[in-house]
Formats: C-alpha cells, sequence, structure tokens
C-alpha cells in the first residue's frame, strides 16, 4: 500500500513511527521530529512522527495525559510545516473525526479499542491511514477480523501493529510468530517500545524493561516486517508518560542503522516462511 506517498509493504524497505508517548511542549516536539528526520533522510526511509494529544488510557486518573485537542493539533501542525515529516496521534471514542483528519495523516486506534465495531468503522471512514493496535487481549488471527470490519466500509489503508500480549498480571510479551501471521491481513508494523512495557507495574504507573528494546526491536526485522513503531525521549526518566519504555533520543541513530540494515538483509531474498505455508 501507500503510506504517506511511499510505497510500503514486507518487499519495501522499513518504515519508521517514532516520537514522545505524549506531547509534553512545542519545544520538545520538535527536538525530536527534527532529530529522527535527518537520521531517517540519511538512511533514506520513511519516518513519521508519532505524538498524543491525549492518552485516555492511564493507569491513575492523575497521570499526565497531554496537552489537549486544540493545543495538540497546534503541535503537529507546526512540526508539518518545520520539520516537512507526515505525523501520527491517537484518537478515542470522543475524538472529533474531521478536526483531526484535516491535520494529521495517520490515525492510530487504542488497542483496548479494536473490537469496538461502531469505533473502529468511523476512523476508517476518515479517509486518512489507520494504524491499528493490536489488542493485548487479541491472537493475530482475530485482528483478520478488524480489519475485515474496516475494509466493509473503506478502501484499504490499514496497518497492524503488535504492541504485545498479556502475560500474566503487568506484563507482555511479543510473539513474533504472530508478525508472519498477520502479514495476511495488512502490513504489520511492530512496536517496540510498548512491548516491553510492564502495563500498572509501579502501582499507578506503568514500568517498562528499556534495555529490551533493541532486542525486541531487532528480532521483529528479522522476522520481516514493514515498519517500527517507537516511542523516544531525550531524557526519559523525566518523561510525562511511558518513560521507563521510552528509548533515549540519543541512542536511536545507532538502533536505525542496525534495523536498516537488518532490514535490507532480510527482505534480499523471497521469505522461506511463504513457500512453507
Amino acid at each position: 500500500m501507500k503510506l504517506c506517498g511511499r510505497d510500503i509493504g514486507i518487499d519495501q524497505p522499513l518504515f519508521i513511527i517514532a516520537g514522545p508517548d505524549t506531547l509534553e511542549s512545542q519545544e520538545l516536539a520538535i527536538e525530536v521530529a527534527g532529530t529522527i528526520a535527518e537520521i531517517a533522510k540519511k538512511l533514506d526511509i520513511l519516518y513519521i512522527f508519532k505524538g498524543s494529544f491525549d492518552k485516555a488510557n492511564r493507569s491513575s486518573h492523575e497521570s499526565y495525559r497531554g496537552p489537549g485537542l486544540e493545543e495538540g493539533l497546534k503541535m503537529m501542525e507546526n512540526v508539518k510545516k518545520q520539520i516537512g515529516v507526515p505525523v501520527l496521534t491517537d484518537v478515542h471514542e470522543d475524538t472529533p473525526v474531521d478536526e483531526v483528519a484535516a491535520v494529521i495523516d495517520v490515525i492510530q486506534t487504542p488497542a483496548f479499542l479494536c473490537r469496538q465495531t461502531n469505533f473502529m468503522q468511523k476512523w476508517a471512514r476518515s479517509g486518512r491511514p489507520i494504524n491499528v493496535k493490536k489488542g493485548q487481549f487479541m491472537s493475530p488471527w482475530e485482528m483478520g477480523n478488524v480489519i475485515a470490519k474496516m475494509k466493509a466500509v473503506a478502501p484499504d489503508q490499514f496497518l497492524l501493529c503488535e504492541r504485545g500480549f498479556s502475560f500474566g498480571y503487568n506484563n507482555l510479551v511479543a510473539d513474533m510468530r504472530g508478525l508472519a501471521i498477520m502479514r495476511k491481513y495488512s502490513p504489520v508494523v511492530f512496536d517496540a517500545t510498548h512491548t516491553v512495557q510492564l502495563p500498572g507495574g509501579q502501582g499507578n504507573a506503568s514500568g517498562g524493561m528499556r534495555e529490551m528494546i533493541p532486542v525486541l526491536a531487532r528480532a521483529a526485522v528479522g522476522a520481516g516486517v514493514s515498519g517500527v513503531f517507537m516511542e523516544t525521549h531525550p531524557k526519559p526518566d523525566e518523561a510525562l508518560c511511558d518513560g521507563p519504555n521510552s528509548l533515549p533520543l540519543a541512542k536511536i541513530k545507532g538502533l536505525l542503522e542496525s534495523l536498516v540494515a537488518l532490514d535490507k538483509l532480510v527482505k534480499s531474498k523471497p521469505l522461506l516462511e511463504s513457500e512453507l505455508s
């Protein structure tokens, strides 16, 4: 499929979705987007800036949720103008479709809402590509039903994003087999940062195993994916949201270089699993 003017898929170069979990300030958004855009340009890969204006699924009602719709959309519009990259944001049940679609290039639906038929079909009709976060409670093959719901009301413009499966209390695992299974439904994106999250692991906030981000990112690219999603922050320990599972911005260049090199190797020949299935 086409995504922000570039061909993407299992036979196309890797693309990257990256940014802070939640928008904190215009200065932070510009710093992160500008840093990664420069790296992506040198690597000749598509880069989409990610930032949330509202995160409704917080562990505590007292947790930081973002700057809100109006201010958040202004920040995203400024990123597009100043840095020249497409932008992605999360939406929720009460998010106004037309207002968001007028600014945002790629819509992301939350994992917890992926089974909500009306919600998913509403955003499918928005006319924007949709990055569908796979529910932590959903098998890979069940996500075929989610994509089918959306295809029933709109042209195919959907991505499936693996973000880990609930494994006991406050823990997630990533099953690399699921990445190959979901390819039959749509291009697959691997979320390298939420898969290392420990949901609610700090009691009133989520924890994370930051050191495992590069481990799982390399594994996913080795398995064969269309894109990688990751959250990054100049000072993760000071981030207002999801700092424990955010990659330090200063470390992203080396990781992306490794992932792009690995992606080229994996995609240099037809994937053997396609012949064996």
